[in-house]
């Protein structure tokens, strides 16, 4: 993309029926600049009220064949949209109520949209630049609003505003990567969200090719700053999408690419890896990865499940290499015993697999034959490229599947049925970039639509992630097929907009031990959670690079814990064998084991908060990690560079403010609490503050930064925002079906989730009146965690309650369900605890005038009350 043949049309008319100017929500124009050889068309029209559609294309320069988001039928209220126009200024209005569109085509078109009557437009084009034809691709500019902030992009490098920088729309291999300076990394989503006090934009392109984008990191003298995203091939397919805070914007982005799936509740656990365990000859794999999880029992760490590395894939001959969807039975000479006996211990198992087969797998002939390849045109053969075969740097010559060839699409389905078949619990779709040198390849284009008249099979226009996503495809359709009841799980490292519709979960890749690096990962999270890769996290403590000291792991998981996703999984390049290398274990370090026990149990407490968190997401889009101005707009300080750029903490669902500690030796954190107005609060009309969960477990006032001690071996900075709950179970794993035989045969003697606390933060006593009280009210959602979507009966929880002053604390439990259906909570009949924050000792009454059973205290000190359900 380094040329540049830019021609900007300037001369348009209208494409359509003249009587359509005033009556439709909609606008077509054609350009007929004498200088351009092609004509090129533009559209523009209102999908939702706060949603628009942008094309911009050529039978030369088509809208993409495959996008990553089909486009919606339009959706608004009759009578809701008011359309003016003035053919003679060449200008026509749309209003949708709180959103103004004005389309201008005197010379190139120009888009503007106002929100909620403001004067000055939240988003305009590029005057005399707007839309313009670059070779093969094109090339669309936006005005850059300076001081403001831009999120998205999926996965991009720290810091989280993307700000006066420029990006790659492209996905890589990139191992070992620099959290703040690689670009591109893993992820394939053209969403840019600008973020502004005043109200937010959304832009997001659907081409699969590669592309980029610049935030104003260019400058022109003419233009001054802009902002523009150029795509390589094909036309142009936007969608401009309007809110008044970046919540609606999300939601809304959510209804064209779809909303963040469910999620099996077993990955809210601690997942294992590490790519030794699958290596190994002796002992064999098989007993490595049981032996580890016979160690996590040793060690009283709980764990839910264990990533195999493709190493069970690895040839017993040479060439060693590895050949997808076979096994090493040396490694693995019973696969269904081996996955039985994980299973009898309560750990799922993920099965490594790459989209890619090395010429000397068993298969390789007869799938290139069968034209499951990508075509090369100069040799007339199936395209040939090196890929990743054994170790470190190691490679061999091979082939990528070509998704849109049946044979390769079905021969990937039918692997992934095998693995299921077999007794592995998901799939984990690796090395699926499909980074591929040639734009000439071409595609099967068998198992997608395509549109009339179409004859390019190009890879550079069709897009080398679109077959990222199809693989997703692929491998979700063989996990539903196998396994119809139950919620499919597939894992991917690379991702569209459209991935996600078939995979639930990701992570940021293969990164590297470090302290700058780990504070780098909240950057990746938080641009993911913008772009609804929702079920998002590390590999803590580095996948590659050295082994972290005690103390960076013990942070690093401290912070790991309060994520959507906690992975301990790496590689550790060995200086003496490449090909195995060094794992990270919880108890690695005796000094630092309690303190990472008492962490990770920690985790399994909170999986009822966390899980919930995941079921909004599934429901609204709302991810559980999220910027610390995220519902706090109205406070100035959380659009500072010190919280935007920084890094260093995050909202962790409602009610938790999470901060890191990113520098060793270092025993205290900075803090900003973010304040709501009075106008945010409602009737409230007060902010009460946070408390530190930890010690010293003091109240601490909101709209100020706060400067709070934090050992590593105690904990990081976890405050708990005043008014909020938060539902925890059991420290170890559980399941929350009752009688699903086919589980407890495969799974047996796994723990009932049969308990459940809340932990309730209500603001200390302030002065002596008790006159005046204040209720708070927080919900939580639970399903039993693996049925399917169409069967998941999901079950709402509230907790209600009231403080004044120095007098009790007034508590009541509300249940509600989304759908009638036979599943309930397995702690219903037992009520709920209500956990006291440390020195709360108000007493806890009921609403209903039944007492609350007075359980004394747990080992933290906390006050336990026992509070009744009504079914």
């Amino acid at each position: 993309m380094l040329h540049q043949h830019e021609r900007v049309p300037t001369k348009y008319v209208l494409n359509e029926d003249p009587a359509a100017l005033n009556s439709t929500p909609s606008i077509k124009l054609r350009s007929t600049d004498e200088a351009f050889p092609e004509a090129l068309d533009f559209g523009f029209e209102v999908i939702r009220p706060n949603v628009f559609r942008t094309t911009f294309s050529s039978p030369k320069h088509p809208i993409p064949p495959y996008p990553s988001a089909q486009r919606p039928e339009p959706n608004f209220p009759t009578g809701t949209v008011e359309v003016s126009a003035d053919g003679s200024n060449y200008t026509k209005t749309i209003n949708t109520g709180d959103v103004k569109a004005v389309v201008g085509w005197s010379n190139a078109p120009v888009i503007s949209l106002f929100l909620d009557g403001q004067r000055k437009a939240l988003h305009s084009d590029l005057h005399f630049r707007s839309y313009a034809v670059d070779d093969t691709g094109i090339a669309h500019y936006t005005t850059y609003k300076k001081g403001t902030l831009h999120v998205g992009l999926g996965e991009k490098a720290g810091p989280m505003d993307l700000s006066g920088r420029g990006f790659l729309i492209a996905a890589s291999d990139t191992f070992g990567y620099d959290a703040y300076k690689t670009d591109p990394l893993y992820k394939h989503i053209p969403l840019v969200i600008n973020i502004t006090p005043q109200g937010c934009v959304g832009i997001f392109a659907t081409s699969h090719c590669r592309a980029s984008w610049q935030l104003g990191s260019e400058i022109d003298g003419m233009f001054g700053h802009y902002k523009v995203f150029r795509q390589a091939y094909g036309g142009l397919e936007e969608y401009l999408i309007v809110g008044k805070t970046v919540e609606e914007v999300v939601r809304s982005y959510a209804g064209i690419v779809g909303f963040p799936l469910l999620v099996p509740r077993y990955m809210m656990g601690y997942i294992s890896g590490g790519m030794k365990y699958s290596m190994e000859d002796e002992p064999r794999a098989a007993d490595a990865i049981v032996g580890f999880i016979k160690n996590c029992e040793k060690h009283d760490i709980p764990v839910s499940a264990f990533q195999m590395s493709s190493g069970y894939t690895v040839a017993e001959v040479e060439p060693k290499t590895r050949n997808v969807f076979t096994w090493n039975r040396y490694r693995f000479p019973d696969p269904r015993a081996f996955t039985k006996e994980c299973h009898r211990r309560g750990v799922r198992l993920l099965a490594n697999v790459k989209p890619y087969v090395l010429a000397n797998h068993p298969e390789y002939n007869k799938l290139s034959e069968a034209g499951a390849f990508f075509r090369d045109p100069l040799t007339n053969k199936s395209g040939v490229a090196r890929l990743w075969s054994a170790g470190g740097g190691e490679s061999g010559e091979g082939s990528h599947i070509d998704f849109t060839s049946k044979a390769g699409f079905d021969w990937w389905y039918e692997g992934c049925r095998a693995l299921k078949d077999v007794g592995i619990d998901a799939m984990w779709n690796d090395n699926n970039e499909y980074n591929i040198f040639s734009d000439a390849w071409e595609c099967a284009l068998e198992t997608v639509p395509v549109p009339e008249g179409m004859d390019m099979r190009q890879l550079g226009l069709w897009g080398r992630a679109m077959h990222t996503e199809l693989m997703g495809k692929s491998s979700h359709d063989a996990c539903v097929d196998a396994a119809p009841e139950e919620r499919p799980l597939v894992l991917t490292r690379s991702a569209t907009a459209g991935t996600m519709r078939y995979a639930c979960t990701s992570w940021s890749g293969d990164n590297v031990t470090s302290w700058e690096g780990m504070k780098g990962g909240n950057a990746l999270a938080l641009n993911a959670g913008f772009s609804l890769l929702q079920t998002y996290g590390h590999d803590i403590g580095g996948f590659e690079g050295p082994q972290p000291t005690p103390e960076h792991l013990t942070r690093w998981i401290q912070l790991g814990i309060h994520s959507p996703r906690f992975t301990i999984n790496c590689f550790k390049t060995s200086p003496d064998d490449n090909l195995i290398g060094e794992v990270i274990e919880p108890w690695m370090f005796p000094s630092a084991t309690p303190t990472i026990r008492d962490a990770i149990k920690r985790r399994y407490e909170l999986i009822p908060y966390t899980y919930s968190q995941m079921l909004k997401s599934h429901l609204t889009a709302v991810p559980p990690q999220r910027w610390t101005g995220w519902g706090y707009e109205s406070d100035p300080e959380v659009w500072t560079k010190e919280i935007t750029s920084s890094d260093t903490q995050y909202w962790f669902g409602d009610a938790l403010l999470i901060a890191g500690v990113y520098e060793p030796g270092k025993t205290s954190a900075r803090v900003y609490l973010p304040r709501k107005s009075q106008e945010d609060e409602g009737a409230a009309g007060e902010d009460f503050g946070f408390l530190n969960v930890n010690a010293p477990y003091q109240h601490l006032e909101s709209g100020k930064w706060h400067e709070i001690t934090s050992t590593w071996h105690t904990s990081i900075p976890v405050l708990a925002r005043c008014g909020s709950a938060v539902p925890v179970g059991k420290n170890r794993p559980t399941t929350c079906t009752a009688d699903d035989k086919a589980e407890q045969e495969e799974f047996p003697g796994m723990e009932k989730d049969d308990w459940r606390g809340v932990e309730i933060y209500p603001p200390p006593v302030f002065g002596q009146d008790d006159a005046q009280s204040t209720t708070f009210r927080s919900t939580w959602l639970e399903d039993d965690g693996i049925s399917c979507q169409a069967k998941a009966e999901i079950f709402e929880t509230a907790i209600v309650y009231t403080v004044a002053g120095r007098g009790g604390i007034v508590v009541e439990v509300q249940t509600s369900k989304t759908r009638d259906g036979q599943w309930k909570p397995l702690w219903l009949p037992n009520g709920v605890d209500i956990i006291l924050p440390v020195g709360e000792e108000r007493e806890v009454r009921t609403a209903d005038g039944s007492e609350a059973e007075d359980k004394g205290r747990d080992s933290r000190g906390r006050r336990i009350w026992g509070v009744s359900v009504a079914l």
